[in-house]
């Protein structure tokens, strides 16, 4: 068992957790700044989590929801306060309403997560503090101390597992619900290159190639937050297909961390939402695309086109235009 000590201080309001792994703090902190990896532990054994978001830089967030035994949700919130990576991160930790948002009735809670190297590879000390005595004692009574026990015990099987780590895993695609997918790829590249890959023409038009034998003729790519985008592609002479574009409108740009936009196909119904988070990571920068579609039947379609393969084919070419 990881953890190594538990205080709860009434004076100051904190309850405090202390934890040491086998593995390097790097690696510690890459399963906390990575949703594929967070969602093994974050929650108790019962209790497996699933981030529809995670931001990990001053001012993102994170949303998350736990699905017990029985298909019972209970949803929470991350805003992050600060981030020192690979030392330290503090975020203010809530519960959610059923449609994700920030339940304000309920406590929220100040986290500091700080991470330090040890002789035998890393410890990790959680403090978390309370606005009141009476929160502490609800939470606590509510079971947070087991419940994080329970979390904690969790992340040296994640730890253990170096597979997960390696940057050469390809494009993966993961259901998160009925209509939400989530697409994460680590792409050898530096923070800023991959934000400007997703921005500058010259870039787009270098390795958003469509299928083999195509070329993209137009590309208007996201201005910020109110501007519009439009990509078209076309078979190169000789080849077979009809032209097609993709247009949408950018809802959030948060450089060079986040873009939301919507994504249509030109002429055809069906709008989806797509969320882009980039964090870096020592193999260069976690890609991380969480996609909302209308319903179950357009998400299945649209995995069936095989979407997965041809961005991933896309991403192996950005890593070479980057290279």
């Amino acid at each position: 068992m990881p953890i190594t000590s538990v205080d709860t201080d009434h004076d100051a309001l904190t309850l405090s957790f202390v934890a040491d792994f086998a593995a390097s703090r790097q690696r510690l902190w890459d399963a906390y700044a990575d949703p594929r990896l967070i969602e093994q532990f974050w929650g108790p054994e019962e209790y497996p989590a699933t981030f529809t978001r995670h931001d990990m830089f001053a001012g993102g967030q994170s949303r998350y929801f736990m699905t017990g035994p029985g298909g019972d949700i209970a949803a929470g919130f991350w805003e992050f306060l600060s981030v020192d990576a690979p030392n330290s991160f503090e975020v203010l930790n809530g519960f959610a309403s059923d449609d994700g948002e920030p339940n304000r009735e309920m406590p929220t809670m100040r986290m500091r997560f700080a991470f330090e190297e040890t002789s035998g590879g890393s410890r990790l000390t959680v403090v978390t503090h309370f606005a009141s005595l009476e929160e502490l004692e609800q939470l606590v009574e509510m079971g947070m101390v087991e419940g994080t026990t329970s979390a904690m015990g969790q992340i040296d099987a994640v730890l253990a597992d170096l597979r997960t780590f390696a940057a050469d895993i390809p494009t993966h695609a993961q259901k998160l619900s009925d209509t939400q997918i989530r697409v994460s790829r680590v792409i050898r590249g530096s923070l800023e290159d991959v934000w400007r890959a997703h921005h500058e023409p010259d870039l787009l038009r270098s390795w958003m190639l469509g299928p083999d034998g195509w070329e993209m003729t137009e590309c208007v790519p996201p201005a910020g937050a109110g501007s519009s985008t439009r990509y078209r592609w076309a078979p190169k002479k000789g080849e077979p297909g009809e032209p097609f574009s993709i247009i949408g409108d950018v809802l959030e740009a948060d450089a060079p961390r986040r873009l939301v936009h919507t994504e249509q196909m030109e002429g055809l119904p069906g709008t989806t939402v797509n969320e882009l988070t980039l964090t870096p990571v020592p193999e260069g920068t976690l890609l991380v695309y969480l996609m909302t579609f209308e319903s179950a039947e357009i998400r299945d379609q649209i995995l069936a086109t095989g979407m997965t393969d041809g961005m991933e084919a896309s991403y192996a070419r950005l890593e070479g235009v980057l290279a």
